[in-house]
């Protein structure tokens, strides 16, 4: 796959992704339907055999249960061949998310995911906001809070995860990356995407397959033929649909080649 950069950060990735979420979390999910959590010796087969693919990003987050562990304790040797970003909000414990956005519980949560990543820093960190975007923004201290880490070098690049079009359009003035829900039966976010590009913003997709509603070289080749979209964040526990959806993005680069 050929990389795309994520705006103004110096951060360059592959167009499709890799979501954390199904090796350390199957509890309180929205995908068709369930599956079983991985043992180590599986999600450690997996990570690896992900970055051997040519994905060079990997997305987290504490709320995404023994992820980050999980990611730390198989990857932490091959901490240089990938991006990495987490989170900050949203913790998942016994089966239910919390959320806090004070500077505490911010620094507290950026501590604790570069010890369990095993790192020294995180390339990105997003708000992990609960659907109350611009409360989150405007008036909690997330905001200050990650700049300021990243100030500190702990983190590369800041920026939103949010649920709204209005607080994508909010997060414009700080973020460094947007990660936005936007596929062929959502496209709320369309306008607000392309502003962030335009404005130097990279911009990373979740959900990009209706959380599996969507056949994958549909949802795939809508986003990824877009210049705008950075990467694609998939989260899947399947080799063959991992490899699928490679494919899928490098039919698309080369079609995007031959008209350049």
């Amino acid at each position: 796959m050929r990389s795309r950069s994520l705006g103004r950060t110096g951060l360059n990735v592959s167009p499709i992704g890799f979501g954390a979420f199904k090796i350390g979390r199957n509890q309180n999910i929205k995908y068709p339907s369930g599956y079983d959590l991985p043992d180590d010796a599986a999600a450690g087969r997996i990570l690896n055999a992900v970055l051997d693919a040519g994905v060079t990003y990997i997305d987290t987050a504490p709320a995404y249960g023994l992820s980050e562990e999980r990611i730390g304790q198989h990857l932490a040797g091959r901490r240089d061949e990938f991006v990495l970003s987490s989170k900050i909000g949203e913790t998942f414990e016994n089966g239910v998310s919390t959320y806090s956005f004070s500077s505490e519980s911010i620094r507290t949560s950026v501590e604790r995911s570069l010890q369990r990543l095993k790192t020294d820093r995180l390339d990105a960190v997003f708000i992990h906001s609960d659907g109350r975007d611009l409360e989150i923004l405007h008036d909690t201290d997330a905001v200050p809070t990650l700049q300021d880490l990243k100030q500190a070098g702990l983190v590369r690049a800041i920026g939103l995860s949010g649920k709204t079009p209005a607080g994508a359009e909010a997060a414009l003035a700080w973020a460094d990356l947007l990660m936005i829900e936007y596929h062929l039966e959502d496209r709320s976010h369309e306008a607000v995407l392309h502003r962030a590009a335009e404005a130097g913003i990279g911009v990373v997709i979740k959900k990009g397959l209706a959380a599996g509603h969507l056949s994958a070289e549909d949802a795939l080749s809508f986003l990824l033929s877009d210049a705008a979209v950075g990467s694609v964040v998939v989260g899947s526990l399947n080799l063959d649909h991992i490899h699928a959806n490679i494919a899928i993005a490098d039919t698309v680069d080369q079609k995007l080649s031959s008209t350049d």
